[in-house]
């Protein structure tokens, strides 16, 4: 099995040996550019990352020579981990952690990435994505870095910035004026990073958007979300109202975001009326 094979394999089906043929790919200067990248991307999947291969990943994070894209995806590969280790903790004591790295690795990261995003010779596409992944385990400096992001001239910086809002809180009135961007990928990303911290000034837009797209699924999961972390008791509500789409996902999203607004049961029947 080779990397373009897990690609289009779930990663709880991998052979045990995935994480050596990652590796492999990502270590073989003369593997197709477009190769190594599909590797760069699985590699950072928590089923089968390790020191190893985060060692291999930084390398090419830190490697001038290495193409722009195949630095950027080396770079949001380790946001997972990042994330894992921020979230779980590295208490040896602690039977439920499960993180794959060891704390001194999850730290080189850190530090690592920290280095090159203040590289100001660094490529913009390396330090954007740089930015992306770090900021999965918050630090001090990633808030001047966010608010710095929209000052760009370039409009990549500003969606950087929106995205990297999810993880960083301080940050509601750029979330709301993100709201009103035209730019799709940016706007999604505002909604999600204001359910993230349960902005309530942006209950009004989210709440629109519902309204407006019960028939466009890719633009509801993002709000579905949103209206149970920013007004919980209002949530049923807007959720319970008839959809016009007959879809598991966004039947699973609204359970879940019920769920999540402290809802417990919702009758199949009243599903079904509400068109399930």
């Amino acid at each position: 099995m080779d990397s373009r094979v897990l690609e289009h394999t779930p990663s709880w089906q991998w052979p045990e040996d995935a994480g050596a043929i990652l590796l492999d790919v990502l270590e073989d200067a003369n593997a197709p550019a477009a190769d190594r990248a599909v590797a760069a991307e699985l590699a950072g999947d928590i089923v089968v990352v390790n020191d190893e291969l985060v060692a291999a990943l930084l390398r090419i994070v830190s490697d001038a020579g290495q193409p722009d894209e195949l630095r950027g995806q080396a770079a949001v590969a380790l946001g997972p981990v990042l994330e894992t280790g921020d979230i779980e903790g590295f208490d040896l004591s602690d039977p439920l952690a499960d993180v794959p790295i060891t704390e001194a690795t999850f730290h080189r990261i850190q530090r690592t990435l920290r280095d090159l995003y203040h590289d100001a010779s660094a490529p913009m596409e390396v330090r954007r994505r740089i930015l992306e992944a770090s900021v999965r385990a918050p630090e001090e400096w990633h808030a001047g870095a966010v608010r710095a992001a929209p000052h760009s001239n370039e409009p990549l910086w500003r969606l950087t910035a929106v995205f990297c809002m999810h993880y960083i809180k301080g940050f509601d009135a750029e979330i709301v004026e993100a709201l009103e961007s035209d730019d799709e990928e940016t706007h999604y990303q505002a909604v999600l990073a204001a359910g993230a911290h349960g902005v309530e000034a942006a209950w009004p837009h989210v709440v629109r958007i519902i309204e407006r797209e019960r028939s466009d699924k890719l633009l509801l999961l993002a709000p579905i979300e949103a209206v149970a972390s920013i007004r919980p008791d209002e949530a049923e509500d807007v959720l319970a109202e008839p959809w016009e789409l007959d879809d598991e996902e966004i039947e699973d999203a609204i359970h879940e975001a019920l769920s999540l607004a402290g809802v417990e049961s919702w009758d199949d029947e009243e599903d079904e009326e509400d068109g399930f």
